[in-house]
């Protein structure tokens, strides 16, 4: 089932292995995807002498990993292929102490901290890219605790568990029955839910100020580009990010990054970690800057774990976020028909409506995948004409089942309590309401940066970006900011790394110049 070149690979990461592993599946003879499960766990095993395989007849389809004989708490109701097959392999290398996305000592300490029992069930799909973050991070929750258990569903294999709970959305997480969290996370936003709903007896401990002379905020293209640059100027460096990746993990295909002509956001976020891991840099992901603090040009950042960093420079690289509509209805059905991928959410909706929110490229480009899956599928966008680029209208007329309608204000989001069935809108130029019936709304409306944390320090404009200079500077001497969450135009990833290596450069030359702790950018005469 596995390519020689891929049993390769496996091998390589097994090698080092110091524990046994057990594949015990627990599956029905007539299941018509137990040959596909069993020969794929086989060929998996096969690649180390110490893991292997056990069959057991039983109702319907699963396999739990034994470590040393003993259950270490996940079980998949799944044939691991696609992109869960990564988080496959990782399982066993996270359970014998491998792996990048291992938790550090406070986020290992807060898990252990759980003292309920917490059953945990994550419905997913194969083809979702947001799935594996989240299915990896509650994994682990589930190793360093045995209060926790996590059960990783594939909703094309268990269907009546996904209508029962009228699933709409994955990754779509639900903890002792009750629904947790809808769509893209992290480690610590969900151990952080958790927590919330079931309480820890999790005393922080009292540490130490952490300095550094660079600190960068944002673990996506440009907020590594500035890492590195930085540390290659022999800089001691922090990067703080929920994701290193962020944004770009979500990016099914990449095709416009030059010298590489096509890629992943998967794959690029794993480059960018190794890139990272070439350099002595605190990798301090899993968390985000709660506050910011400037006194005497010493910037001090608090984190969601309660650290304190301090820097003389502070480059701030935090990316942007979905926009939302802010009207009724929204948040309100997130997961039951409101969606913002269309690669995670797309198949929930093969042979039914949907709109589409937006008609800048994001929208078009949802238009056109969901041609190939919805029955019938509307865009609505706001302005008077589409916005997105000529060659993806040209592409849209040519689709039978998409249709256009401009001057569109989406007023409100309906349903029965349990799922969307219409969206209220209003025509601009007539200002007559309709009535749209429809099974789901993509909203695909752009981004908004994600700098609510800074702007009462540094300058931002009506829409939240932060306000720089040709060379990132803010108005506030040692704070720059790239990529996303700045003016700068065209929100490109080739760009988002020329302006991470552009503010990290800006940094050094101020250091040079002894510009880093003056008040103010207008006080300072840059030459």
């Amino acid at each position: 089932m596995l390519e020689q070149t891929i049993k390769n690979q496996v091998i390589d990461l097994f090698a080092s292995l110091k524990n046994q592993y057990t594949f015990q599946i627990k599956v029905a003879s007539t299941h018509s995807n137990k040959e596909e499960l069993v020969s794929l766990l086989r060929d998996v095993a096969s690649c180390a002498d110490k893991v292997n395989v056990e069959v057991q007849e039983e109702s319907g389809l699963s396999f739990t990993i034994l470590k040393n004989n003993k259950n270490t708490n996940v079980t998949f109701k799944a044939v691991p292929n696609g992109h869960e097959f990564t988080t496959l392999l990782l399982a066993i290398l996270n359970l014998d102490g491998i792996g990048k996305n291992l938790p550090d000592a406070i986020l290992t300490q807060r898990i252990q901290s759980i003292s309920q029992k917490v059953e945990l069930k994550s419905f997913i799909s194969l083809s979702c890219t947001n799935c594996p973050d989240v299915v990896q991070a509650l994994n682990i929750m589930a190793f360093y605790n045995e209060n926790i258990s996590h059960e990783i569903i594939d909703g094309a294999i268990n269907i009546e568990e996904v209508e029962k709970l009228n699933i709409q959305a994955v990754p779509s997480v639900y903890a002792n029955g009750k629904q947790l969290h809808v769509g893209r996370s992290s480690l610590g936003e969900l151990l952080g839910k958790i927590e919330d709903q079931f309480g820890s007896d999790y005393q922080p401990q009292a540490q130490e100020d952490k300095e550094y002379d660079v600190i960068v905020a944002g673990g996506g293209p440009a907020g590594v580009s500035a890492a590195v640059y930085s540390a290659r100027k022999g800089f001691s460096v922090a990067i703080v990010a929920e994701k290193i990746g962020g944004q770009v993990t979500e990016t099914v295909s990449i095709e416009n990054m030059i010298s590489i002509p096509k890629t992943t956001g998967s794959e690029l976020s794993g480059n960018l970690m190794k890139h990272l891991n070439d350099y002595p840099i605190d990798i301090l992901d899993n968390r985000k800057v709660e506050n910011l603090e400037v006194v005497d040009g010493i910037k001090t950042l608090t984190t969601s774990l309660n650290e304190t960093l301090q820097t003389p420079a502070l480059i701030i690289a935090t990316g942007a976020s979905w926009r939302k509509l802010n009207i009724p209805g929204e948040s309100d059905y997130i997961g039951a028909g409101v969606a913002f991928c269309t690669h995670c959410d797309g198949p929930f909706y093969k042979g039914k409506k949907v709109v589409v929110i937006g008609g800048g490229n994001s929208g078009l480009e949802a238009a056109i995948d969901l041609s190939a899956i919805a029955t019938e599928v509307k865009v609505l966008e706001f302005m008077d004409e589409l916005k997105g680029d000529q060659v993806l209208q040209d592409k849209i007329k040519e689709l039978s089942n998409v249709s256009i309608t401009t001057s569109a204000q989406t007023l409100s989001i309906e349903g029965d309590g349990s799922k969307v069935n219409s969206i209220r809108y209003k025509n601009r130029v007539t200002n007559k309401e309709e009535v749209l019936t429809t099974d789901g709304v993509f909203i695909q409306i752009g981004l908004t940066a994600n700098s609510q944390v800074f702007s009462d320090t540094v300058q931002t404009n009506r829409i939240g970006e932060i306000e720089i200079d040709s060379n990132c500077r803010t108005n506030q001497a040692g704070i720059y900011a790239a990529g996303d969450v700045s003016i700068v135009p065209y929100k490109q990833i080739v760009i988002a790394m020329g302006e991470g290596s552009k503010a990290a450069l800006s940094a050094f030359d101020d250091k040079i110049k002894g510009l880093l702790l003056a008040n103010q950018l207008e006080e300072v005469a840059y030459s």
